[in-house]
């Protein structure tokens, strides 16, 4: 028997989004007059609703797209979220826990592979990596937006160069939070400090899943299996993703 784990937040309005999110109801009642009939024309005086969403693309659980990095990967056209090939959402999951590593700070290589030593795993090409920060504790504040540990440049082209194509983070953003990223280029002038662990996907791509949740109730490191299939938005950077991990159970 399999177990279903949704790894994903409810797309709302939230002070955890850095953009607004609006919902526009279209009720059953009024369903029916905008069909130019009458509710009571409609079995218990009722038609069929309908909403009207307002948000980004980067909104709630999604997926990012190499051409959110950038037009080019190694000197090729980005792929957009509707090019992402299906295979590379569905695979084995691996949980690496990084709750110890201080918000607002980048995760390194040599705490990834502490990660891993500790999770028993070595890293095989099709690995799906979640990073487990702890950050989804914060979902439905502001802190969320600041609060948080992200990953290094380093340590994206480690998992890259490893064969994982998909990386994952229960936190608002995969870099570490925008605040203190852009207090190290005021403080450095150096544009590398900028965005890093994106930026690398302009040299070999990957695909990034942020706003995970809930990863502390996968009942170990390994043994799941994830799939994130991104909703398919013609020529979009990113697409919003039901993030499931599923484990078979005897």
């Amino acid at each position: 028997m399999k177990r279903f784990y949704d790894l994903s937040v409810a797309t709302q309005s939230t002070p955890s989004e850095a953009t607004p999110v609006t919902v526009e109801l279209l009720d059953h009642r009024t369903g029916a007059i905008v069909l130019g009939l009458n509710p009571d024309d409609f079995p218990d005086g009722m038609a069929i609703s309908n909403e009207t969403v307002t948000l980004t693309t980067h909104t709630g659980t999604h997926m990012d797209a190499p051409l959110h990095y950038g037009p080019l990967t190694a000197g090729r056209p980005a792929k957009s979220i509707d090019q992402v090939p299906l295979d590379w959402c569905h695979g084995p999951g691996v949980r690496l826990d990084l709750r110890h590593v201080a918000a607002g700070t980048a995760i390194t290589v040599d705490q990834l592979r502490a990660a891993l030593t500790e999770a028993g795993h070595a890293l095989v090409p099709g690995d799906i990596v979640l990073l487990w920060t702890g950050a989804d504790a914060l979902w439905g504040g502001a802190e969320y937006l600041t609060d948080y540990a992200g990953l290094s440049g380093e340590g994206t082209e480690f998992l890259v160069e490893s064969g994982v194509r998909v990386i994952g983070i229960d936190a608002w953003g995969l870099d570490k939070p925008m605040r203190a990223m852009i207090e190290d280029y005021k403080r450095t002038g150096d544009p590398a400090c900028l965005w890093p662990a994106h930026v690398y996907g302009r040299r070999k791509e990957y695909l990034q899943l942020e706003k995970l949740a809930n990863l502390g109730a996968l009942p170990a490191a390994t043994g799941f299996e994830v799939s994130c299939f991104p909703v398919s938005i013609a020529g979009a950077g990113a697409g919003w993703t039901r993030v499931v991990a599923t484990v078979e159970e005897r």
